[in-house]
């Protein structure tokens, strides 16, 4: 069985991925053919004269130029482990640059289709035609290079073979880019699907040719969707690329760009969180592609390691917006600077969040002390005018009805009138 199948054109070119290759492998094999039958067409570990159809790219996928009909067949890529050998298999197809020359007779409603193509474009013929093109129950069945229909008309078979066998993608290029799995690099995607034979896909910088650049190993492919890898030494803020795809029967040259760009943040003001409770520091990104990886560390005065979730940190991510919870603050030990760091192949970013732990504020405390300032302040004033005026109290009291039942009596006497009294007597 085969992973995939991919079309080439004869005197085009065409690149067989070896996917999912582990960086841990030591050697990447390529075969034609069964592996347990044919010898190696290609190593890793082997060097070739520079006029080779064949090459590897990124040592491990398979490029042949000047495809010929010859090249037609199964392939398959096997990575060298220490302790696995993962293989990809891959079905090449190879279509002829002229257009398909059919022979057709037909008798009643059911016709016979000979082509002069390669077995790859039976194969697709037979695959899409049959039970889409005839009706009311089509059959066909291979005959060497020909295909017996039922229930069919000749003009509507010849006018969908044609359509079927060379046709060019419907939509426009779509173009994006992505984080290579390390880290350091950047990953260029082009995708054209949808048209027979493969497009030709070539990525280029805007206002130079990367094929003419010595640090892209390659930018041109003829298949679906053609994947430029680019070194982070290479790239620079804002720069441009393009994709231009390409079909033998489509005259125009559709486009599709990537702008990359370094992360952009956006700042928080400082945060305060009371010992004991819980905090949640926010980190977002406002511009990035590809997309950046967030993470949080101390600040400069502390280790530079990543803050690792778990514990009383916790750290969640949704879209570009990245969130440090910390539970039950500590004053000694969480006050202090934290760094949101986000950073893609083009550049990196660096933020800073501070938070600030204080003691909680207790409330009955301040109140209860409140009240007891209060009343100490009443009855120093108090004390310092009954020292000062001791009257001022018996005639506060003499204004206090006393009770009628106790049977005291209560005689103020003027000091001059007493005098006056003695001498009036005398």
């Amino acid at each position: 069985g085969t992973d995939e199948v991919v079309f080439g054109q004869v005197g085009g070119s065409i690149l067989l991925l070896c996917r999912n290759v582990s960086k841990e492998a030591t050697e990447v094999v390529w075969f034609q053919g069964d592996p347990h039958s044919f010898p190696p067409l290609f190593s890793s570990r082997v060097s070739f004269p520079p006029d080779v159809r064949f090459s590897l790219v990124d040592n491990s996928s398979l490029s042949i130029t000047e495809l010929r009909v010859q090249d037609e067949g199964n392939y398959t890529c096997r990575e060298v482990l220490n302790k696995t050998d993962h293989e990809h298999r891959v079905q090449l197809l190879v279509a002829s640059k002229s257009s398909p020359q059919l022979s057709l007779s037909c008798r009643g409603t059911v016709c016979e289709l000979c082509l002069d193509q390669s077995p790859g474009s039976l194969w697709l013929l037979n695959q899409h035609v049959c039970g889409s093109l005839c009706v009311e129950g089509a059959a066909g069945r291979e005959a060497g290079l020909c295909l017996v229909l039922k229930n069919c008309s000749p003009g509507s078979v010849s006018d969908h073979v044609l359509s079927l066998l060379i046709d060019p993608p419907q939509s426009t290029p779509k173009c994006w880019a992505e984080t290579s799995s390390s880290g350091l690099m950047l990953q260029l995607f082009c995708s054209w699907p949808g048209g027979y034979p493969h497009p030709t896909l070539h990525w280029r910088e805007e206002g130079q040719d990367l094929e003419n650049s010595s640090w892209v190993i390659s930018s041109t492919s003829s298949s679906d969707t053609h994947v430029e890898t680019l070194n982070s030494s290479h790239l620079s803020h804002r720069k441009v690329f393009k994709c231009v795809g390409s079909h033998v029967v489509k005259p125009e040259q559709p486009a599709c760009t990537v702008e990359i760009k370094i992360p952009s943040l956006e700042s928080e003001p400082p945060k305060t969180c009371f010992v004991g409770d819980n905090v949640t520091l926010t980190c977002r990104v406002t511009e990035s592609t590809p997309a950046a990886r967030l993470s949080w560390l101390r600040d400069i005065t502390q280790p530079q390691e990543e803050i690792q979730p778990g514990g009383r940190f916790l750290i969640t991510q949704e879209g570009n917006v990245s969130r440090l919870t910390i539970r039950n603050c500590s004053q000694g030990t969480d006050s202090g600077c934290y760094v949101c760091k986000a950073q893609n192949p083009v550049g990196l970013r660096e933020l800073f969040v501070c938070l600030t732990v204080k003691q909680p504020v207790n409330v009955v405390g301040i109140v209860g002390a409140v009240v007891v300032l209060s009343l100490l302040a009443v009855l120093t004033v108090t004390g310092v005018v009954l020292y000062y005026n001791p009257l001022l109290c018996l005639r506060a009291c003499s204004a206090v009805p006393r009770n009628a039942d106790s049977g005291d009596v209560l005689v103020l006497v003027d000091s001059d009138d007493d005098e006056e009294g003695k001498g009036d007597t005398e």
